[in-house]
Parts: C-alpha cells; structure tokens; sequence
C-alpha cells in the first residue's frame, strides 16, 4: 500500500474521495459506509471524516427533524439503518434535529406490523417475511435507541426478535441460516411445510450475525437473554467454518461451493470476518478464530482489493443486490442468487470491509 495510513482509514478516505455532499439518499447502505467510516476515524484520532460525515446527513435533516425521502408509511426496516449516524451527530453537534430524526424512526419501529411470532415483516411489501437482513437493519438503531431513553422493554424486544428468528430459520444439519422466512406460505420461494427460502446467502448470515454482536454492545450484563445471544453467536460462527474455502473466502451461495457460476463474494466474507474479531475481542468466542478471520481478510485483499498510483483503493467481487419476491419476480433458487450483478465498491461490501479491517487493526 502507498498510504502509510491503517487500511480501515485509507478506506473510509477513498470513500469520501468519490462520495461527496448531495450523494447520499437515505438508504441502509450509505448509512452503512459513512458509520463504517466514522468508526475507523474515531479509533484513530483522524478528524477530518466527521465534518465530511456531517456534510452528507446535513442536507437531509430538516430542523424539525424531517428526513428527506423517507416515508414511515412505506414500513421498511431497510429505512431505519441510516439512522445510526445520528446518534454521533446529535452527540458532536447538540443539533436536537437528529434527535427528532431518532424519534421519526423509532415512531415506525413502534407501529411496524409484525409476524404472529412476534417478529417484525421485513417490508409492508413483504408481508409475513422475516429476512435475516432485517435483523441488522433496524436491531442496532432500535437498541441503542433503547439504552439511551432507559427503555428495557424495547431492548427486550430487540433481543427476543433475534432470537425468535435464529430459532424460525435455522438449518439443524449445518447450524446456517435460511435467508428468508414465510409465515404465510403464500410466496413461491416458501417451502409449504416450512416458509423457508431454499439456499443459505452468505451475506444475509453476516447481516444476522453483525445485529447480534451489535446489538450486544447495549444488551446489560446479566440480561436474559445476553447469554443466548452470545451462545447463537458462538453456534453460527462455529457453522462458518466448513463453508470457508482455502482462499479465505465465502462463496455468495454458502454451501454450493465451486458449484458452476458460484463466486466468492466480499460482503458476506467481510461480515464474518468482522464477526470473528469483535467476538474475540469482546470474548464471546475462542480467540483460535483469529487464524480465520485473517485468511478471509487476506483472501479478500489478494483476490478483490485494488490500489490507484495516488492511493486511492477499489473493492470488487460484492454482490450487488439480493431479494426474494417482488417484481420481476425472485425465486431465490441457485440460479437467481448467481446471476445478480457483481460490483466494485458497492457500500454494502466497503462498508462491512472498514468495519473488519478496523477490528483487526484493533487486534
């Protein structure tokens, strides 16, 4: 690398290079990269991404703390991820417009239609689906959220939805994660006895099992259900393992392996990497992952990571998008997760690389 910066920062400082004031929507993943970035900056003492952080939220919080282009009515946890850099600006600013904007998401999250089990729909255009990205999008807002206004009953809530889902969608013979739940089995891609989408998605793992370790960070010692979080987490890293190839890396189909038209993807491999260290570093796993975490990191940088003369850094192999349902429609068989487009520097694997990278400079 020509930077003598920590690659996180280099990162988050070729994000910015391309990703200016005006850019942003409002959307999980350019949530995701400028949290991502932040963190990074804050870890080490760099300030110049707050202001630039700043820039980008600026122009769509109103005073009031209207967000612009969101929609409450749409019920869509996809809209509530955003939401975590408000927390750090209304901490470095003292602007009461993002905390208005808080209360505007957490007012969804109080309304938004839930399974029978308890879970909330990924989607009001998705009704009866749980999709373990929902999990991450709304769970770390909606905790932390909770611990700052003392509300135990939300961060109950919080906890028993990721548990309900581990226990909805969970594969018994390899302790993996189905992508997608049905309770009404009204979808072609549910199984009729089950619910369940056929195929385990790598990045839909990491988006579960990044919420939960998030989610942690504000679950009180001594909660009842801390110890089963930490125990899930312990389950489903342990499940990663067989799935890993001698590159490092995980395949964007989990389990199909060099299954024609099956790739290594660097989202999903970013988010278990990350899961690994925070794990280890936070103790709820054996520090012995370590060794995987960074052959992921390491297959990611050999196979997918790129440098311009002037330093900027490039990231490819990320699965641009995956869903099920909708139209046209998504079956979420083998062929349709492999034929999605593949991109560089798509937010929902830079963002998930910074975080890794970060926590294993923190190492």
């Amino acid at each position: 690398m020509k930077s003598n910066l920590p690659l996180s920062l280099q990162m988050a400082k070729s994000v910015e290079k391309r990703y200016r004031p005006g850019m942003m929507q409002w959307h999980y993943e350019h949530g995701l990269v400028l949290y991502a970035s932040l963190r990074a900056a804050d870890y080490h003492g760099d300030d110049s991404i707050y202001p630039w952080v700043y820039s980008m939220y600026d122009r769509l919080i109103g005073e009031d703390g209207t967000i612009a282009t969101y929609r409450e009515g749409e019920f869509n946890l996809d809209q509530i991820n955003a939401g975590r850099g408000l927390f750090p600006l209304e901490d470095r600013s003292g602007e009461k417009r993002f905390a208005l904007a808080q209360d505007a998401l957490k007012s969804q999250l109080i309304k938004h239609p839930r399974c029978l089990n308890g879970v909330y729909w990924h989607k009001e255009i998705y009704p009866w689906q749980i999709w373990l990205d929902g999990l991450y999008m709304e769970g770390p807002f909606n905790v932390e959220y909770a611990a700052r206004h003392n509300d135990m009953t939300a961060i109950n809530d919080v906890v028993n939805q990721l548990i309900l889902t581990y226990e909805t969608l969970i594969d018994k013979k390899t302790g993996m994660l189905y992508h997608a739940y049905d309770e009404s089995r009204g979808q072609r891609w549910s199984d009729i006895n089950t619910g369940l989408s056929p195929h385990f998605w790598s990045r839909s793992i990491g988006w579960y099992m990044m919420a939960i370790e998030d989610v942690l960070d504000f679950v009180p010692e001594g909660h009842a259900g801390r110890a089963r979080l930490i125990e899930i987490i312990q389950n489903l890293c342990k499940a990663m393992l067989p799935f890993q190839d001698e590159s490092g890396m995980w395949y964007q189909v989990t389990d199909q392996g060099t299954r024609e038209g099956n790739y290594l993807e660097t989202s999903g491999t970013s988010m278990f990497a990350y899961c690994f260290y925070k794990g280890i570093r936070l103790g709820y796993i054996d520090p012995s992952y370590k060794a995987y975490a960074d052959k992921a990191m390491e297959g990611i940088k050999k196979l997918y990571l790129t440098e311009e003369e002037d330093g900027e850094l490039h990231l490819g192999g990320i699965c641009s998008v995956a869903g099920l349902g909708g139209n046209p429609y998504r079956d979420g068989s083998f062929k349709y997760y492999i034929q999605e487009k593949i991109a560089t520097d798509d937010f929902k694997g830079v963002g998930p690389f910074i975080l890794a990278q970060l926590e294993s400079e923190r190492a």
